[in-house]
């Protein structure tokens, strides 16, 4: 994973600094790009421990259409937590919301009750339905864009295998029309696939519009790449090239120490990903489980904790 330590090295040594929405403040590079070549490893970080059982379920959640984390937490996948709570701590009149930090030992004792309340509830319960929602973010543009019954996911499918040539095979998480319901606007906005119809490979480029480069990155590296093999397997080719496109690189403030620690790591040899069920179709994948994939000698370096910008 050279490239992807490269980008935090260029970062680290070459960063501007601005404010942030968040107000934490971040380092950040204007235009970065890396490659990662799938032919015979997986571009999984090993200079920190990376979870990709929780990368592998996110992504199932997302090419099945959902947009509320019932999904995740039932799955013991927690990396959309912050959005739904912080969202009903501020708007539900239910708590006075100056009363709970973010990040505060109150704040996140009540997000622990808030979790568990969703975890032990029907997907059925109004108070939840409302609450544990992030309204029509990825999945929902991606399968039914601007709620008009447009399935990108579904389209881009059929055009890798009846019009490979075609280079408009684009799914687009970005819609100006629905940014306002969103409580996070998508950071990873579009991706697009390329067919080698001389060698039968295909290819990804996603575009990401705002890359935490410590938290996320590794995650959307270990996502998209899974989404090429899946996609490839459904259509008959080989995963080549994964290209990520960043557009605001960034490393927080608060991420300082955590960079250093990581970069002062050296790499291990990457793993290889197995995926041991047969899929043909899109709604193979759409049932597939992390129980379905195996990891093939991941070794890395243990864990290094960061909070998360809400």
């Amino acid at each position: 994973m050279k490239q992807y330590l490269n980008l935090l090295k260029e970062i680290k040594e070459n960063w501007i600094w601005k404010d942030d929405r968040t107000w934490t403040g971040v380092r950040w590079i204007f235009w970065m790009q890396a490659k990662y070549n799938l032919d015979d490893w997986f571009p999984l970080v090993t200079t920190k421990k990376t979870f990709l059982r929780i990368i592998i379920v996110e992504l199932i959640w997302l090419i099945r259409w959902e947009t509320n984390i019932k999904y995740l937490v039932d799955r013991k996948c927690h990396i959309w937590d912050e959005w739904p709570f912080q969202n009903w701590v501020d708007n539900s009149g239910e708590v006075v919301s100056k009363d709970y930090p973010m990040y505060s030992k109150n704040w996140l004792e009540l997000k622990k009750e808030f979790i568990k309340k969703i975890k032990d509830s029907d997907k059925e319960n109004s108070w939840l339905k409302k609450w544990w929602e992030l309204w029509p973010v990825y999945g929902h543009q991606w399968r039914d864009f601007n709620s008009q019954k447009v399935d990108q996911i579904k389209n881009a499918i059929n055009q890798i295998k009846v019009n490979p040539t075609n280079r408009r095979i684009i799914v687009s998480a970005w819609n100006p029309a629905q940014i306002d319901e969103m409580l996070l606007p998508p950071c990873h906005a579009f991706f697009q696939f390329n067919v080698d119809t001389v060698n039968n490979k295909l290819n990804l480029q996603l575009y990401q519009r705002s890359a935490d480069m410590f938290l996320w990155v590794p995650f959307n590296i270990a996502s998209y790449s899974t989404m090429l093999i899946l996609f490839s397997k459904i259509t008959g080719l080989t995963p080549w090239t994964f290209t990520h496109t960043l557009w605001d690189a960034h490393i927080y403030n608060n991420h300082i120490n955590q960079v250093e620690e990581q970069l002062s790591r050296e790499p291990f040899s990457l793993p290889e990903l197995k995926l041991n069920k047969d899929i043909k179709t899109l709604e193979d994948i759409e049932k597939l489980e992390w129980e379905d994939f195996e990891l093939i000698n991941y070794k890395s370096h243990k864990s290094i904790k960061a909070p998360v910008a809400v």
